[in-house]
């Protein structure tokens, strides 16, 4: 069923290929002629010395150019940005993620400064500039259409607090401004996310094994891991993140305080929750998240439903008296499908995930035939019920079934017969998205499968939900949806504003190609596979100790 593009797994498999060859040009790069005894050939120890200790031994710099970083990966606010700061006679750098992802050979999510300007004078440098944040302030910068955030080396110090007073004094023959950058690593998170970089002098600054840690591609906090997640729990949805979009290990340290501090992200804010949510779904890496959210039992308490649909039937393997949901990876395949259309460079919006979760909750919750779901989708795709409804007819014979979402396919049905499911599948979706929404609906939807746990955390905004629920409505008066799609190429600008037509068509894209993937095996319903593919790809993203695919809580 040539559903979208015929040369769709051509074109991913060349994509992999690309990003091997890339892996092995850093590795290369990174190992040979003057970088090389740069590097420290004894073992990383599993955490960064004590802060309170400072190794000058190891405070590396290396010239940019070494690394293939090159002045046009740099984006043209970023650069604006730091030459107004540096001509006004301030420090000023690129830090963090987007350091990393230049050495790495990856688009940035965003550029990151930091200068040695406070946040007064930062604003005062720039048209339109504006101070955000309360606990971490930092300075917003608009320029040519972008925003840029800038902090302040001095707003690091006060936010230190009684550490930065208890660290040591600046070493006899440490240069002042080595020590200011170092000082303002130790209160990061990663040490792949303490590099600072100048691109106009071609240097970055390495002051905790960050480059050692990037050629081998660990994870690894800034000194005690149980200490950093116990101060900013965020980290571990952070450092989830990081791993799942760049394929890291992670340090054994970081590895078992994660695990034991994970129920930690209940005391963050909503908001927090599902800004890092957004970060892991919206950028190409939804898939092997959900690999590492299951793997570190953050699942069942974020999208406890969810966890259902995947874990269901493995528990009946390990008790036959045992008698829960099913087991499905469609739910991975779906971001997995998702993972294909979006990058850091084209993100999507909010509303596209929030959409497949409800989409998918109304599947578990009330199983359809395949060629409702097929139907649902390719009207989303086409934006006109005649032409989807052709287009789903004519590809009906090469979709699969998941077990326990889809059904097999009945006898045949009239236009009418369709557009009636069709419409009740749609209002199944919408009120599935409570369950996403109200902490009522979700212990409410949660009751029927008593051996899952369910914290009740709901962390998507009403509001938001309600721009959800309008990509959906449209097709419960299936019959009047006949707008019709021009295009069918995504438009990324749009997806990223999240314009509810591009929203739907990407949806509508994106369930067909799941609908897709199982063309070889014709109509085979996928259940024992499926078991077999969660376990591998619970595997590939764990690449620390082994561990049981169920988690510790629910054994």
């Amino acid at each position: 069923m040539a559903i979208i593009s015929p040369g769709g797994s051509n074109n991913c498999l060349l994509s992999r290929l690309r990003a091997l060859i890339k892996q092995q040009r850093l590795f290369h790069a990174l190992s040979e002629g003057g970088l090389q005894a740069q590097f420290h050939t004894k073992m990383v120890p599993d955490s960064v010395p004590d802060k309170g200790c400072i190794d000058m031994s190891k405070w590396k710099r290396l010239d940019s150019r070494n690394l293939g970083i090159k002045p046009s990966m740099v984006s043209q606010p970023s650069w604006t940005v730091l030459k107004i700061l540096q001509s006004e006679g301030f420090e000023a750098y690129l830090v963090g993620g987007c350091v990393r992802d230049l050495i790495l050979k990856r688009v940035p999510k965003d550029f990151d400064v930091i200068t040695t300007a406070n946040l007064k004078q930062i604003k005062k440098q720039f048209y339109r500039a504006e101070i955000v944040g309360r606990r971490f302030p930092i300075c917003r910068v608009h320029v040519k259409g972008s925003v840029i955030e800038v902090s302040s080396f001095e707003t690091v110090a006060k936010h230190a607090g009684k550490k930065e007073a208890d660290s040591p004094c600046r070493p006899p023959g440490c240069d002042k401004k080595d020590f200011i950058r170092w000082r303002n690593i130790m209160n990061r998170d990663f040490t792949i996310n303490s590099l600072f970089f100048d691109p106009f002098a071609n240097k970055i600054y390495d002051y905790a094994n960050g480059m050692v840690d990037l050629r081998s591609l660990k994870l690894r906090t800034l000194g005690s891991a149980k200490l950093s997640f116990e101060e900013d729990c965020a980290r571990i949805l952070r450092g989830l993140r990081i791993a799942a979009r760049l394929s890291l290990s992670i340090s054994k340290e970081t590895e078992t305080a994660m695990h034991r501090l994970s129920s930690s992200i209940l005391k963050l804010d909503k908001s927090r929750i599902m800004m890092e949510l957004n970060y892991m779904l919206s950028y190409g890496a939804a898939e092997p998240s959900f690999c590492l959210l299951w793997r570190f039992d953050l699942l069942k308490i974020l999208l406890p439903f969810h966890i259902v649909s995947i874990a269901g039937s493995i528990l009946d393997r390990q008790s036959k008296n045992m008698k829960t949901a099913q087991s499905s990876t469609m739910l991975m395949k779906l971001f997995s499908s998702l993972d294909k259309v979006v990058s850091c460079d084209r993100p999507s919006e909010f509303t596209l995930w929030v959409g497949l979760l409800a989409f998918h909750l109304a599947l578990v919750n009330n199983p359809q035939d395949a060629l409702v779901v097929l139907t649902f989708a390719s009207v989303l795709y086409h934006e006109e019920w005649e032409e989807g409804v052709k287009f789903s007819r004519d590809n009906a014979e090469g979709i699969i079934n998941y077990v326990p979402e889809i059904l097999c396919s009945s006898e045949f049905k009239s236009d009418k017969e369709l557009a009636k499911e069709v419409s009740q599948l749609a209002s199944f979706v919408l009120d599935s998205i409570s369950a996403l929404t109200a902490t009522e609906s979700l212990i409410e939807s949660m009751s029927r499968y008593p051996v899952f746990p369910c914290s009740g955390l709901v962390f998507v905004p009403k509001k938001m939900a309600e721009e959800v629920a309008k990509i959906f409505k449209g097709l419960v008066n299936i019959k009047s949806y006949n707008k019709g799609r021009k295009s069918f190429q995504i438009d990324y600008h749009s997806l990223g504003k999240g314009y509810l037509s591009e929203v739907r068509f990407v949806i509508g894209k994106v369930i067909l190609e799941t609908m897709d993937s199982g063309i070889l095996q014709g109509k085979e319903v996928v259940q024992e596979l499926d078991y077999h593919l969660l376990q591998e790809n619970v595997k590939n993203y764990s690449k620390g100790r082994k561990r049981s695919l169920i988690p510790d809580t629910l054994k």
